[in-house]
């Protein structure tokens, strides 16, 4: 853990979003395949905190939108990866690693039904649609680690909940097979 690191992680996507809402646009659209909201980044830094994200070392954000969570992540585990379909939050997250001068990040911009899930330890989703609409079974078949659930909503059914907490109102839930 980095507290420096994270802050500047922080400030620099607090410098994004106050652009967006200056040209009247909320940090939130649709994409081609679902939907995209900004995650608050102290909650999400104290969740990795809590669960000790550093004692694993591969980290997969599913749809990592414009990357902030695996670059705090970064700041706990030797790899970090996301994955995003859209072009410009793909792009975004690529500025925001060279801004921010982290490397142990990679960033894919595909369907992450087009990646294999087996490599990682723990598996980052903040779902926006229901899980048995195909995320889960992909996660039942292919993951080994922990999924790390965010969020009051669409929550896995198959599997075993580990942890449940909040954090100022925003839930997040281990889970294992």
């Amino acid at each position: 853990m980095d507290d420096k690191k994270f802050l500047e992680i922080k400030g620099a996507y607090d410098e994004f979003y106050k652009g967006l809402m200056k040209n009247g646009k909320l940090p939130m659209w649709s994409t081609e395949k679902g939907f995209w909201n900004a995650s608050i980044s102290d909650e999400v830094y104290s969740a990795f905190k809590k669960i000790k994200l550093q004692k694993h070392k591969r980290f997969l954000d599913l749809g990592s939108g414009d990357g902030k969570i695996a670059l705090i992540a970064s700041l706990f585990c030797k790899q970090a990866e996301g994955i995003e379909i859209d072009a410009f939050l793909h792009s975004k997250a690529l500025e925001m690693q060279q801004k921010t001068g982290i490397s142990n990040v990679i960033f894919h911009n595909k369907d992450f039904f087009e990646h294999k899930l087996g490599a990682y330890d723990i598996i980052f989703l903040a779902p926006d649609a229901p899980l048995e609409r195909g995320i889960e079974n992909k996660l039942v078949k292919e993951m080994k680690g922990k999924l790390l659930h965010h969020g009051h909503h669409f929550e896995p059914s198959i599997f075993q909940k580990k942890s449940n907490f909040m954090i100022n109102g925003s839930r997040f839930s281990l889970y294992s097979k």
